[in-house]
């Protein structure tokens, strides 16, 4: 692995590698500082302001979410909605007690690559992003990577124990291709799992149909399969495990709801944490597909999501997700 600085390769946009200074037994990390200003370009830190928004600056365009204080916040509520519907499991994939080399692909604020190199302290732990958005005191043995992880992987003779991927819905092209390289870079016996959504909306007595919830999937769906990216990887990922050469895949399917009208106690805490995700995701996701590829203008996009959020607030409304984990191992 490349030290602090920018990674030679052939690539015309080479991974900048941002590495942790550790102090040995040091558990609080409070000396473990990430040499960002020494580590990236300003051209990288340049992020692109748009419609009151900032975006990653890194393959700029590649990704259409931004990457703000804001968007931070966000990442970090569904961080929490995830362990709540796994059960305050960082993964489910049989990894084992003794990972040595682990990979966190998207890693945005680095809420589960810190909490998987806690856990797991005597593993290397990489998290790759776009945007250098994560935390400056980290774990000794962790380090992130400015990177794109749809480009060809620089990884040279290292394999990986294990390879974790989550919410990567509508910034990814090439699904196949990517568990492809996920394949080619596991260790033999090493697992792979992804965790994403069915990004469609649904409802079981129809309380979605002809409202701004249901118009709003609808069009940003449309918009982002339109652009090229995968919208709804959930219900695919099995397939592409399996033609990935992946074996042992297993898939669990969780509901999530939106908004509080579940009486179940578990799913009314889901619902509360994704409409409380809600409340900035709406315009996050939407904003730059649909001014930049769409035609629409910023004033378009926010009454959409103002009528958006009236709807997910309303209990009279029952919308609710389906959520994939579905995870593989490489065969020995």
């Amino acid at each position: 692995m490349a030290e602090s600085g920018i990674t030679t390769s052939q690539n015309a946009a080479p991974p900048i590698v941002v590495d942790t200074e550790s102090t040995e037994n040091d558990s609080s990390y409070g000396d473990e500082i990430s040499n960002y200003t020494a580590s990236l370009t300003s051209s990288v830190l340049h992020y692109r302001q748009e419609n009151g928004r900032s975006y990653h600056a890194y393959c700029d365009g590649r990704y259409l979410i931004p990457n703000d204080e804001e968007e931070k916040d966000r990442l970090d509520m569904i961080h929490e909605m995830m362990m709540t519907m796994t059960g305050r499991k960082l993964f489910l994939a049989p990894i084992g007690e003794s990972p040595q080399r682990v990979i966190d692909l998207g890693t945005g604020t680095g809420i589960w690559a810190i909490e998987f190199a806690d856990e797991f302290p005597a593993a290397e732990v990489i998290g790759n992003d776009l945007s250098p958005i994560q935390p400056t005191q980290v774990p000794p043995n962790l380090r992130f990577i400015v990177d794109d992880f749809e480009d060809e992987w620089l990884y040279e003779n290292q394999k990986f124990d294990f390879i974790h991927a989550r919410f990567l819905t509508c910034s990814v092209r090439d699904y196949g291709r990517l568990l492809e390289q996920c394949y080619k870079h596991a260790a033999p016996g090493g697992w792979v799992e992804f965790q994403d959504w069915d990004a469609r909306v649904y409802s079981e007595d129809g309380t979605i149909k002809n409202t701004s919830i249901e118009q709003y999937y609808d069009t940003i769906i449309h918009a982002f399969e339109k652009a090229g990216y995968v919208a709804c990887p959930g219900p695919r990922l099995e397939e592409w495990f399996r033609k990935a050469g992946f074996v042992d895949i297993h898939v669990v399917k969780y509901q999530i709801p939106m908004g509080t009208w579940p009486k179940d106690r578990h799913l009314k805490i889901l619902g509360t944490w994704n409409l409380m995700e809600a409340e900035t995701g709406f315009q996050a996701a939407a904003m730059a597909v649909l001014t930049r590829y769409e035609g629409w203008t910023e004033d378009e996009v926010n009454i959409l999501v103002a009528k958006t959020k009236n709807d997910a607030r309303n209990r009279d409304i029952h919308a609710f997700f389906y959520f994939y984990v579905v995870y593989g191992r490489k065969p020995e």
